[in-house]
């Protein structure tokens, strides 16, 4: 078990090239970043929920969900700033008002269907496997195996063409990060300067869970998936 605060991070800065003004864009009648606050303030593993923005808008819909707000500076704002960078500007933040995160928790607002559960389920995971870090994930879609390449000479295999023939269910499962929870130790995030530590352990998450928000097809998906879930939970 964690000795030290666990702190949910939120970054949410105002710009975006996909879907203007992404982070407020709605789900269900909720600011994506609304949803990302909800969930990290239903967790019970979670004891701070901060989000970094350089948008007094996304600021002032942050703090009326709950969350506390840290500006975040114009430079590390922009389409090629760093996410690591942000969250170190974070952390150095929280130290100089005397918190100090044992356990760092990321959370994309892109995710609108992640639940809190999702979260406990990554924290502690990070405990029981005694892990530096823990990424949430989902099997993939398409099976990389059923890739190709395009050349001058035709079509040619990603992989290999016993693989390309196999059926899906003679192939080994394959994962990809689905965005949704990132979980890391704080020290050894701040001495890797990266999120993915090793030994990194993966919580599965569910597909329809895993929508990550990137362009508006994505949007109108998890809207559909979002009021699907509201009508079976409505339902004696």
């Amino acid at each position: 078990m964690t000795s030290g605060p666990v702190v949910a991070i939120i970054p949410a800065r105002g710009g975006s090239k996909g879907i203007p003004r992404k982070n407020l864009q709605t789900v269900g009648g909720l600011p994506l970043v609304t949803h990302a606050i909800r969930a990290a303030l239903n967790a019970r593993t979670v004891d701070h929920v901060i989000v970094s923005t350089e948008d007094a808008e996304i600021a002032a819909v942050s703090r009326a969900a709950g969350a506390r707000v840290i500006e975040r500076p114009h430079e590390l704002a922009s389409d090629t700033a760093k996410g690591e960078m942000v969250l170190k500007q974070v952390l150095a933040t929280l130290g100089d008002d005397g918190l100090v995160p044992e356990v760092v928790v990321l959370l994309q607002p892109t995710s609108p269907l992640r639940q809190a559960d999702d979260i406990d389920g990554a924290v502690k995971l990070l405990w029981e496997k005694n892990a530096e870090s823990v990424f949430s994930i989902t099997e993939v879609d398409h099976h990389p195996a059923k890739y190709v390449r395009l050349t001058s000479a035709g079509l040619a295999p990603f992989g290999t063409e016993h693989e390309m023939e196999a059926r899906r269910d003679q192939l080994e499962p394959l994962y990809r990060q689905n965005g949704a929870v990132y979980v890391v130790r704080a020290k050894a995030f701040l001495e890797a300067g990266q999120l993915f530590c090793r030994p990194c352990a993966g919580y599965l998450m569910d597909r329809e869970s895993s929508v990550d928000i990137d362009e508006p097809l994505d949007l109108q998906l998890a809207e559909l998936l979002f009021a699907a879930n509201a009508k079976r939970q409505a339902q004696p």
